[in-house]
């Protein structure tokens, strides 16, 4: 009986060890699974959209984000954005440009608007809350990020939202 009690703290341990908690990312432009607005696309001004972030852990020393369309037809999809150092208060208004910014999938710096060529697409706004600020230069990609977050990574969310070319 010991023993079954010995392995059931340890599993308990284990499980919450490993769990991450969950940000909750939300933007006062468009709902989850919603359509994004054209202003934020090629046809539009093409600006970044604004997101709030909550529920982010007391420990997070910094969030990172990556905007992804994985419906393009390109292999791995199209990465729109990528983002790290951004300050824990987890507000960014639209334009948002306070925080390092890497090359997106047109290998350009900084916020690339949603363009899908043909169909509605999806725009995975994934963030990250970090226990550290990144060392990394903006010759950095989404895959860069992605490793370099490796271990680091507290908690995790995203939103999701829908764009379709009006013209």
């Amino acid at each position: 009986m010991r023993t079954y009690f010995s392995f059931f703290v340890l599993i308990c341990v284990f499980m919450f060890t490993t769990s991450q908690a969950q940000l909750v990312v939300t933007s006062t432009a468009f709902k989850n699974n919603g359509s994004i607005p054209v202003k934020y696309s090629c046809e539009g001004s093409e600006v970044s959209p604004p997101l709030d972030v909550s529920n982010i852990p007391s420990a997070a020393k910094s969030l990172a984000l990556i905007v992804h369309d994985p419906d393009a037809p390109m292999k791995d999809g199209f990465t729109h954005w990528v983002m790290w150092n951004i300050d824990v208060k987890g507000y960014l208004p639209e334009g948002f440009k306070n925080a390092n910014q890497g090359m997106n999938s047109a290998k350009q710096t900084g916020y690339k608007g949603m363009c899908p060529p043909t169909g509605t697409h999806h725009y995975h706004f994934k963030v990250y809350a970090l226990d550290e600020m990144m060392e990394l230069d903006q010759n950095n990609d989404k895959a860069s990020l992605e490793k370099r977050m490796e271990g680091h990574i507290l908690a995790e969310g995203e939103l999701i939202g829908l764009y379709k070319k009006t013209k």
